[in-house]
């Protein structure tokens, strides 16, 4: 039996722009299984980053309820939600994030240093993470010293080498090239079925969204459509 990793129930966000009122999202329900790839899918202003937001606990609802891992995400502090990300999540990002001054080793570590962790045992396991991802020789080098799918595959590696249950993607192939995008693609995906974490994408192009277990379309706020690839392929069976 799958375990559930997210239920989302009845997600409302409105914002107040002056007098007037501006629904976000509107009565968002789904959930999603450990292990799964889902993509959440819509064009600029369809609601898509409000609802990450949401679901990594960067932003609170106006209504609903966000359960990840039974733990009732909206309902905690500023403190208590940093530290649950901070334990629980990893982020892959368009623009990479990394930090320019530090060695690819040191920015795949930065998620261990904030857990405490040793430095022996936390360059141990960004070696191992930074092989896996296809950076072995390229451990000591800077962002300046790589390419752009390069600093994303150290994206990638510092979102996975804390294993965390869930990744959040935010259009992370938005800066690459067609081959090097479908690298990236198939590295995300692979890490994420390999070490049954769970992987939330974010994108607005259906070929990205494509290499999703699931893809969630969303239009003005409203969950319109949820594709389930593994269903559609037994039934075809």
């Amino acid at each position: 039996m799958k375990q559930t990793a997210i239920i989302v129930k009845d997600l409302v966000k409105i914002y107040k722009i002056g007098s007037e009122r501006v629904i976000a999202l509107a009565n968002i329900n789904f959930t999603v299984n450990q292990g799964e790839v889902v993509c959440i899918l819509g064009t600029s202003g369809s609601g898509k980053s409000t609802l990450l937001n949401m679901l990594a606990g960067l932003e609170k609802p106006t209504r609903g309820n966000i359960v990840i891992d039974g733990e009732y995400i909206e309902r905690m502090n500023e403190k208590q939600v940093t530290r649950w990300r901070q334990k629980n999540i990893g982020f892959v990002f368009q623009s990479y994030n990394l930090m320019f001054g530090l060695t690819a080793l040191e920015n795949v570590a930065l998620p261990l240093v904030y857990r405490g962790m040793n430095r022996r045992k936390r360059e141990k396991l960004v070696t191992l993470m930074l092989n896996l991802v296809g950076l072995g020789k390229r451990i000591r080098h800077t962002p300046s010293q790589m390419s752009g799918g390069q600093q994303q595959r150290v994206g990638i590696a510092r979102a996975f080498v804390a294993n965390p249950k869930i990744v959040f993607a935010d259009e992370p192939t938005g800066n690459l090239d067609t081959r090097t995008t479908k690298e990236v693609m198939e590295l995300m995906v692979k890490l994420t079925h390999q070490y049954n974490h769970t992987l939330i994408l974010v994108t607005h192009d259906r070929d990205i969204a494509a290499y999703a277990d699931r893809i969630l379309t969303i239009i003005d706020g409203k969950i319109v459509s949820d594709e389930n690839k593994n269903e559609k392929a037994q039934q075809k069976t």
